[in-house]
Order: structure tokens, then sequence, then C-alpha cells
């Protein structure tokens, strides 16, 4: 794989005072939960310029997973403890998002999935399976679709897939939050504070979750604890983090051409979708699976599933991975 520094005129400028708040609270989250420290290590890894940050632990094959926006690594917290009694678990924070520092070339899932790719040889894995979530699974739909003999099964989680029978622009119809964090410096502009950014977190999280006003409700109350919305408050906080995150949306035009010229994925695949999502979701997916063996829609959940129904997906995914 070619070597590449990042861009530096892709991101807003990081001060060393921020880079180095953002370094040392790596593991703010966890550093005081001692039965979460017994099985689980905060490391990083360097990986084309770019600092990665990952979480590990467990026992038995190797599991990896791909966090969405705007969240990081600790979407999974809830998960990993029993997914490591059967897997060691590897939860990345994608690149220049999360406690990942430096920022990729491009924000495109292809690209992505390269780093991905980068951090799997990095830590010496041969093969592994793989969930994936939100924007991540973009990049998990790359990463199989790229690096087909490395994926041994998928998980792919609340995605219709721009490509073939998606393009982007209609993608960006399906949410407000789409079409505005697809703007050129507008979201920068108007969230471009801490409490701007807790604002902004703590009134869209309720959007799409269960009964929100994507599903045509009314909720308000978050699905997140205090604590979940606070880790990404302190994350998306930093400039670069909060800019990088924007760009995945901002490339959506580039995923949408290489997703349509990408190889189909033939590692056996499990779709899993918010409740009264599968019916739209699915058929943006066939083009680019040729083993698409179960899909299945999570039961009072909306797009938050491994926080609003952990049990049921942790149900899923062992039984479909160990299946």
């Amino acid at each position: 794989m070619e070597r590449g520094a990042p861009d530096a005129a892709a991101t807003p400028p990081a001060t060393a005072s921020a880079t180095a708040a953002s370094s040392a609270a790596h593991d703010a989250a966890t550093r005081h939960d001692t039965e979460f420290n017994k099985t689980f290590t905060h490391k990083f890894a360097e990986v084309r310029g770019v600092r990665m940050h990952y979480v590990t632990g467990g026992r038995g094959p190797a599991l990896v997973l791909l966090h969405g926006w705007p969240q990081s690594w600790y979407e999974w917290r809830e998960l990993m403890p029993s997914l490591a009694e059967h897997y060691t678990v590897y939860a990345l924070d994608l690149p220049g998002l999360g406690d990942s520092q430096g920022s990729p070339r491009s924000f495109d899932k292809k690209t992505l999935a390269r780093y991905v790719d980068g951090l799997r040889d990095r830590i010496g894995l041969d093969s592994f399976d793989l969930v994936a979530h939100d924007l991540g699974a973009g990049v998990g739909f790359q990463y199989a679709s790229q690096f087909p003999d490395r994926v041994k099964s998928y998980v792919h989680m609340d995605y219709p897939l721009p490509g073939r029978g998606l393009p982007a622009a209609r993608y960006r119809s399906f949410s407000w939050h789409m079409a505005f964090n697809s703007q050129k410096k507008i979201p920068e502009q108007l969230v471009d504070s801490p409490g701007d950014v807790r604002e902004y977190l703590t009134g869209f999280y309720p959007q799409v979750a269960f009964g929100g006003a994507a599903f045509g409700g009314t909720r308000t109350s978050s699905p997140f604890t205090r604590e979940e919305t606070d880790e990404y408050v302190r994350t998306y906080s930093d400039p670069r983090v909060l800019h990088n995150g924007f760009e995945l949306y901002r490339s959506l035009d580039q995923d949408e051409r290489d997703n349509a010229a990408a190889r189909p994925v033939r590692a056996r695949t499990l779709l899993l979708t918010a409740t009264g999502s599968l019916a739209a979701t699915l058929p943006t997916l066939r083009p680019g699976f040729t083993d698409l063996t179960r899909s299945a829609e999570i039961p009072k959940s909306g797009h938050w599933l491994a926080e609003e129904n952990t049990r049921a997906v942790r149900d899923e995914i062992l039984g479909f991975l160990r299946g």
C-alpha cells in the first residue's frame, strides 16, 4: 500500500495544546472503569501519517468494529464485554475521528478502508470478522470489497449504501442533517464551540432514535447516557475532529462512484437496521453483495442500534458470526 502524508490543506489547523489535550484524554471515559480495564486496553499505531487509536481485548478470533457519526469507538462499549468472551475485539477510531490524530488524504470510504487495512497490517492480523455501523459501514463495505480475503464475515448496520441504486443526492434527502453536514464551511461556522457541539449532538441524537422525528415521532429524550454524551462531546469539540466528521458527508458523491464500481462483497453478510428501515435499506445493498445471508430489524430501536437494544444486537451478531 502506498504511503502518504495527510493533506494539511484539507483540515483546519490544530493547536499543539489541543492535540496534547486530546492525546492525554483518550481514555477519559474508561480510565476509572476497573472492570472494563481488566479486559481492554487503549492503543495507538501510526498508519500513513495518522496516529490511529483503538481499544482491544478478549480472546479468540479477531473481530473489528467500525463506528459511525457522530460517535467513536465508544459506541461499542456496552457490547464489547460480551463479544470479548468469544473474540479478540478491536474497536477502532476511524482516521481523523475520536482520538485518532491527524487526517487522512480524503474522507471517501474507499480511502478510509485503506487506512483500516494499514492498521490491520500494523496489528498483525491476517483475517477477521467485521462489524460496522452507519458511515463506518460505508467503510466496511469498501473494506470487504477491496480486501475480500481478509474478511471472514461481515455485519452491516443501518446504512443505506450510496451507489448504483441510491444516488448521493437522494441519500442526502433522507434527513436534514445529511444535507446540512454536506455543506462547505457552514457547519463549522455554526457549530464552533464546545457548547455548540453539545447542543447540536444532544438535539440530533433523539431525532433518529426510536420514536424520534426521523421515524414520524415526537421523542425529545436522548437514547444515550450522560457519560456517553460527554464522551462524544469531548471528541467532537476538537475543531479538527468536528471538521473531519462533516467531511464524511461531503465525500458522499465520491462514495457513490466508488461503490458503483466496487466488486461485490462475497463474504457472508448480516444486515441489521432500525425498526421499520429494512425495506428502504435492503434494495441499496443487493447490488453490492453476493451472500446477503440474513436481514433483520432490531426491535424497538432507531438508528442507534447498539445502544437502544444492546441485547438484541449482541444476539444477532454472535448468532451470525458463530453460526
